[in-house]
């Protein structure tokens, strides 16, 4: 493992659980010890850390019986890179601890329990992501050039040759951009580039912090026209983003069975799991179940990916988003798909005494994909709207049970709920909720 575990007394003990980050969890002397790389169902050997009031952290000194549900790790940098905590444990076990996980805050928190238990939706478990920011860095000491994810629990930038969960095409990409950046005169004035990739094409956005010169601006162009790919640079904040050429095809994925293309920017947010994306759409419209007549309400709508397929089932959508550029090109999206049924406002969310007319109407549906936060302002206001179902898709167990106790106050009960392997290997945990209006 990446820390230093050579000093203080080596101990024993059974791992009894999983942590919500992925360390194993040992009772010794009645107190909780976190281990690194350790999993539940192991005796192993570990030395504690940091010691705390509540608990201990430890890192694994080696492991004396071994967990049926562990795997060899893929990716030759697991355990200093960040991007990554659970390749140890085999992906359907992965699975099971977070759907355990987002029971039992559904029960804890919440005080609630799904009526149904969803199968988990499943996609590739490598080469998944279409999204990702390397950090990169010119150190002085190695006298070369790093990129990459961060390192576990650490600021530095881990020094990566090839990443397992990027695409394809893409997992070359740290060991590449190190290559390039140690040609370029602004090798120390370029600390990012993140990469998004469409299903038909893929952007670089470079971000630098002084403007290249003819010869690095040459090289930057070369090494994305060499592999057929969209280069921008980022002088500034999201707003400067600009294309190194003018001619660059729209970036696009599409969802709905390919019925729909949303067109988004470079920088713009959509959901790092393309497989699981198209799934977890078509997944929320057969549990919304939209009728001809409906009128529905998507919350945090962005730009279009669940609001544009239900337009396409029910008689009017009104999708709300914060990010009033998000907004603007949702509008265009409808348009480019001739969907006339889709409306979209901007509108802060977090803030409800604000709201427009909009929040004053009812629906017959509701389906909202909030950030980790949750949406515990928007839960008080079904009573109002009345919809017959709500979708909520969640990136954070903890603020789902929260707002799904709101919910069952507000006379809703939770009819199914599931998790989705939106990032293999790491322990995000994605899930999808059902709630339905009690009689």
């Amino acid at each position: 493992m990446a820390r230093d575990i050579s000093a203080g007394p080596v101990q024993e003990a059974d791992i009894v659980d999983l942590a919500h980050d992925g360390r194993g969890v040992a009772r010794v002397g009645g107190k909780a010890v976190f281990i690194d790389g350790a999993l539940p169902g192991e005796r192993v050997r570990f030395r504690v850390l940091k010691r705390r009031r509540q608990l201990d952290e430890a890192g694994l000194v080696d492991v004396l019986t071994a967990s049926p549900e562990r795997v060899a790790p893929r990716c030759a940098h697991f355990g200093v890179c960040g991007g990554c905590s659970l390749q140890h444990l085999a992906p359907a076990a992965q699975l099971a601890a977070k759907q355990n996980q987002l029971l039992e805050n559904l029960q804890r928190i919440g005080k609630v329990q799904p009526a149904q238990i969803l199968e988990p939706l499943r996609g590739p478990e490598w080469a998944y992501r279409r999204r990702a920011r390397l950090g990169i860095k010119y150190v002085h000491k190695k006298g070369r050039v790093l990129a990459g994810f961060r390192e576990r629990e650490k600021p530095y930038i881990a020094d990566i040759r090839r990443c397992e969960v990027l695409l394809a095409p893409l997992a070359e990409l740290p060991s590449e951009l190190a290559a390039l950046t140690e040609t370029l005169e602004i090798r120390e004035k370029m600390p990012q580039v993140e990469v998004a990739a469409g299903d038909g094409s893929t952007a670089l956005v470079f971000r630098v912090l002084e403007s290249p010169g003819a010869s690095d601006l040459e090289k930057i162009s070369a090494f994305g026209a060499q592999r057929g790919w969209q280069v921008f640079l980022q002088p500034g904040g999201l707003e400067t983003v600009r294309p190194v050429r003018d001619d660059y095809p729209p970036l696009t994925y599409a969802v709905d069975g390919g019925s729909v293309a949303i067109e988004f920017g470079p920088v713009d947010f959509i959901q790092v799991n393309r497989e699981v994306n198209a799934s977890m759409v078509s997944a929320a419209m057969a549990h919304l179940q939209p009728r001809a007549d409906d009128s529905a309400l998507d919350l945090f709508c962005g730009l279009g990916n669940f609001t544009l397929p239900l337009a396409r089932r029910a008689r009017r959508v009104l999708g709300v988003e914060g990010d009033v550029s998000l907004v603007a090109k949702a509008r265009l999206n409808a348009s480019r798909n001739a969907i006339g049924n889709a409306e979209f406002t901007a509108e802060n969310l977090f803030e409800p005494n604000a709201f427009g007319a909009w929040a004053n109407e009812r629906y017959d549906l509701v389906m909202l994909d909030p950030p980790r936060a949750g949406a515990a302002e928007l839960m008080v206001r079904m009573g109002q709207w009345n919809p017959r179902r709500v979708v909520y898709i969640s990136c954070h167990p903890g603020s789902l049970a929260r707002d799904a106790g709101i919910l069952a106050e507000q006379g809703y009960s939770l009819s199914a709920a599931g998790v989705m392997d939106m990032f293999p290997h790491t322990t995000h945990v994605e899930s999808i909720a059902v709630f339905e209006r009690r009689a």
